[in-house]
Parts: structure tokens; sequence; C-alpha cells
């Protein structure tokens, strides 16, 4: 049988599988949300650049001509920036009601009677998120960052367009990219990675406050934590040493010396590790015994989860988790076709597609009856 400590493990691990989703997809709205002004800053930038030749050019007149561009750039960074704050403040209520949801499932009913839960507020969630700062910033200054690195990229290819000889249009197409190569070849293509980072840390950061405010609201129940760290080849070496590694409530090593740092969700960019909180055994929350069922205080064991693999942690889920996961193709594979997790990837770490797999193992398929 699971005990508490159990539930609330697996469920953050899911969880966290979750999280990083939302923030891929959150990501890719706020890249569309840059894209869609791509059309009519380079339409500005010809303008600007129109009476502009080799002989006449100089920076001071470069920078006053790209007046309506940096208009037209400061436009989108703040839609970007609105997008991603109604995002982050839908997120804020989801976590809120996750985490409640999270420890009235994990904890028996009775216990729950003698500890009730304290809720904690989205908007307070939200609040704390933006006023914390996620790698040195807060999100605002990572927006005027972000707005001034995509004007400095502008300038400086429209400038180095000018030295080269390149045409108007040359130099327009260096700045977005070029359609039949996706506009990933332009100077703007740094900046959408790199709003990229900015949502997912972002949706990471939020999710990580979330999780801290709830404890800190219920630290009447928990004696500690434990780093979770999805271990694959793109796992940073500052997860990779923390994953498993315990700490107090207030980030104090237990049993070891590495430092907690920003925490799981925070350590550094696109961070994809988690925690989960550990909860006080029944004798140490006072339970007296006949206060609880047998079944409730052998639940509330107080005992760390034992380490487990991302392998086994998937391995133990229902096969409609596992398909949401991995799709049920993959799924199915797994579960019928003997195929393991770690053979949907290639030795760089890349997800291979479904065709890929079925020449890599006919068989596995055959098994599955796919």
């Amino acid at each position: 049988m699971a005990t508490a400590n159990d539930k609330l493990q697996d469920e953050s691990i899911a969880h966290a599988i979750w999280v990083s989703r939302y923030s891929t997809g959150v990501a890719n709205r706020m890249i569309k949300v840059l894209n869609d002004s791509d059309a009519e800053l380079t339409a500005r930038l010809l303008v600007a650049i129109d009476t502009l030749d080799a002989e006449s050019f100089t920076v001071s007149r470069l920078e006053a001509l790209l007046v309506s561009v940096r208009a037209i750039n400061k436009d989108a960074i703040q839609s970007m920036y609105a997008a991603l704050s109604t995002d982050l403040q839908e997120l804020a209520k989801h976590e809120a009601s996750f985490q409640m949801s999270l420890f009235q499932f994990a904890i028996p009913d009775d216990v729950l009677a003698l500890h009730p839960l304290v809720g904690i507020s989205p908007d307070a969630v939200y609040a704390a998120a933006m006023a914390r700062p996620f790698q040195g910033r807060l999100l605002s200054e990572w927006a005027s960052n972000l707005e001034a690195d995509r004007m400095a990229r502008i300038s400086n290819t429209v400038r180095q367009g000018f030295l080269l000889g390149d045409t108007h249009e040359q130099i327009a197409k260096k700045v977005r990219g070029h359609a039949n190569r996706g506009y990933q070849d332009g100077a703007l293509q740094m900046s959408r990675a790199n709003a990229a980072s900015i949502a997912k840390t972002a949706v990471g950061h939020l999710a990580s406050t979330a999780r801290q405010s709830f404890a800190s609201a219920n630290d009447d129940i928990l004696k500690g934590k434990q780093w979770l760290s999805t271990l694959d080849n793109r796992t940073s070496k500052d997860c990779r040493i923390r994953d498993r590694l315990k700490y107090t409530l207030d980030n104090k090593p237990i049993g070891h010396k590495v430092p907690y740092l920003q925490g799981p969700g925070k350590i550094h960019f696109c961070c994809r590790s988690t925690e989960t909180y550990i909860l006080k055994s029944s004798e140490e929350l006072g339970i007296k015994v006949g206060e609880i069922k047998d079944s409730s205080r052998a639940s509330m064991d107080g005992q760390v989860p034992a380490d487990t693999t991302y392998q086994d942690w998937f391995s133990r889920q229902s096969f409609t988790r596992q398909a949401e996961i991995v799709g049920e193709t993959r799924a199915r594979l797994i579960r019928d076709g003997g195929m393991s997790l770690d053979e949907f990837y290639n030795d760089r770490g890349e997800w291979l597609t479904l065709d890929q797999l079925r020449s890599k193992d006919e068989q596995a398929f055959r098994n599955a009856r796919l």
C-alpha cells in the first residue's frame, strides 16, 4: 500500500511533467506574439533605411532613422509581456488549487480532520512570483532586457549590412530571416529563443513559488523536502547532483553539504526539477492511538519515499497516464512491445519519430500489434 509520502512523490513527478509541457505551450505562444510583429517591423525597417546608402551612413543617423522600428519592437515586447502575465495569472489559480488537491489526495481524511490544510491565494502566489527574481532579474526586467537585446541585434545587423554593401532587401532578410527557412536564420531568431527560455523559466518559477507558499502555510505537518530531478542526458550538472537530496523547510541540507541555492524550477533557465515534501508521521503530529484508523497511521509513517528512477515511476502509472505522457502508440510499445523509455531517444538525446522507431525495432511493433 502506498504511503502518503509515496503518493506525494508520484503526483509531484506527474505534475512536473505537466508543468514542463505547459511551459512549452506558453513559450510557443510568446514566440507567436513576437512573430506577429515581424512583418511590420521589417516593413518599417525598409522604409527607415530607404534614404541611407554606404556614403551617407553614420551610426547616429541610423539610430535616428530606426525610431519607428524601435516603437514596433517595444510594442511587440509589451504585448508578449502582457500575454505572459495573463498566462501566469491563470497558472497561479491552477497551482494554488493543485497544491490543495495534492495534499487532500495524499493525506487520509481522518488525519486532515485533526490537521486541516490551509489554502493559498492565487493572487498572493502571482504577486510573490512577480516580486521575486529568477536568474538575477524580475520578470519585468527580463522583458526590458529582451527589448533592448532585440533592438541591438537589429541595429548591428543593419550596420554590418551597410559595411558589406548589402542591398536594403538583403539587410531586411538578414534581420528577419528567409521564409523558406522558417525565418530561423535571421538576427531575430536568437531573441525568439531567449523569449522562449524566459517564458519557460517564468512558468517554473511560478509553480515553484506556489509549491513553497503552500508548504509555508502548512509547515506544521511537514518536516522536510526532497529534490526530484528529471534524469536524462539533458539534465544539468546542478540538478543531477541534487537529485533525491533532502533539505529542511528553510533550505538547509540534511545529511549532505550541497546547497539548495534557488531551488528546483529556479536553479537555472528552463529547469525541469521539482521537489516533494515529506510529511510528519502520526506520532510526530501528536496523534494519539485510537484517534485515526490503523490504515491511516500506517500511511502516515513519516518515511522518505524510496529512491525511484523515472523509468520505475513511469512503469507504475496507468496506461491512460502513460499515453498522456508519451502518446498512445509509444505507451503500447512499452506495455506490449517490450520497449523501454530510453529507446525513444537516439544517443544525442533526440526524440525519435515512430518511423525511426519502427526501423529500429520492427518486432516491438508486431508484439504491440501496431
